[in-house]
């Protein structure tokens, strides 16, 4: 590895100067990885801490829309309450509203309508738990830090009704970018029905839901087709559902083509350097073949040189890109660093380049020896 390592010592800058393309290159992966977990958490972390394995929405509900396009009854709750390998079915409500507080602060909320008795009653961690007054709400911390506090009153727009905020949770739960309030599910059904205070309810609006919520019996898996046939809906696993989620898909797939993009310019940007690189160096290379140095020497010469650049520069890109990202993850960016992501990112960078390097470096076996000794010259 003798020409390898004197090539990094005495030809630093031009490594260098590559370096820091790759190392800019690892800050967009970490910016754009933070982005991404920030958005889904963002869009689907009130669904992603449900205790739910599944969900089952009315029969023939779209399923890039079941949310709110579903409405199920309490008989199909029942149904799937029987099925095997169910260990709990209960009714789950969902729905987006806007209102106000006394103060005239607007609230946009995402209300999850759930039995406060079932297993998805969440758990709070001030306050009062849920179901302790008819009108009690328990919401997301990001509300409590948008200056929603216990004690506060949100009134619907259009219909008036009135909840209390009488708990928060824990951790951030968030529905297409709202933040979620629980409520009871029989107050979320007068919401639903669009009934005010003092108005009538029609009967059947308190059999009514958004999808059923299911959770497996440990070590069980759910025949979602054969519950399906037997309830008359379409069922969807939890994770699957995330994309009901209002723009999920399009933020996601979006994403997701951005940093293909740039992995495969990395590699495409690696390869050309190394390329120009190998060019250059063509007659030392040739000196070593003529000196006997194997084909494999100088594969391995070569792609040491880059394994070094790309690991050296990527960690420093990752150290940038995450010092920086911590500064935006406390702000309203929907923005989240998640290690098994950047450590993913990093490594893709990593890999593609050598890929990119190797179509590269490849040519030293065309190497000619008489080069060498100016046969060509």
């Amino acid at each position: 590895m003798f020409l390898a390592w004197r090539e990094l010592r005495f030809a630093r800058s031009r490594f260098v100067l590559m370096g820091g393309v790759v190392a800019l290159i690892a800050v967009l992966v970490v910016l754009l990885s933070g982005l991404s977990t920030g958005l889904v958490n963002d869009g689907v972390s009130g669904l992603q801490r449900l205790p739910v394995t599944a969900f089952a929405f009315a029969g023939g509900t779209k399923t890039d829309s079941a949310f709110s396009r579903s409405v199920i009854d309490q008989s199909q709750v029942t149904a799937w309450r029987t099925r095997a390998g169910v260990a709990d079915a209960a009714p789950f409500g969902n729905q987006l509203v806007n209102g106000k507080t006394g103060r005239g602060l607007p609230v946009d909320l995402a209300l999850f309508g759930v039995e406060p008795d079932s297993f998805l009653a969440p758990t709070v961690a001030s306050g009062a738990a849920l179901g302790t007054t008819a009108d009690g709400i328990v919401i997301s911390p990001t509300l409590r830090a948008a200056g929603l506090a216990i004690g506060d009153v949100v009134t619907l727009d259009r219909i008036g009704t009135r909840l209390t905020v009488i708990g928060v949770l824990a951790d951030q739960h968030t529905f297409g970018h709202v933040d979620v309030a629980y409520v009871p599910l029989r107050t979320w059904q007068q919401v639903h029905a669009g009934a005010g205070p003092g108005d009538a309810v029609r009967p059947e609006a308190y059999q009514e839901a958004t999808a059923v919520a299911l959770r497996a019996a440990p070590g069980r898996t759910i025949d979602l087709a054969a519950g399906d046939a037997a309830a008359g809906t379409t069922s969807m696993t939890r994770d699957a559902s995330f994309a009901a989620s209002p723009g999920y898909t399009a933020e996601t797939s979006t994403l997701t083509l951005i940093q293909v993009f740039l992995y495969a310019i990395s590699a495409l940007v690696v390869g050309a350097f190394f390329t120009v690189w190998t060019i250059q160096r063509g007659h030392e290379l040739a000196v070593m073949r003529a000196m006997g140095a194997s084909t494999r020497y100088l594969l391995r010469d070569g792609l040491t040189q880059a394994f070094v650049v790309l690991v050296a520069s990527t960690l420093v890109g990752l150290g940038i890109g995450v010092a920086g990202g911590g500064l935006l993850s406390g702000t309203s960016m929907p923005f989240a660093l998640s290690a098994p992501a950047i450590t993913l990112g990093g490594a893709l960078l990593v890999v593609l380049g050598m890929i990119g390097a190797g179509a590269a470096v490849v040519r030293v076996t065309r190497i000619d020896p008489l080069v060498a000794l100016g046969g060509q010259r």
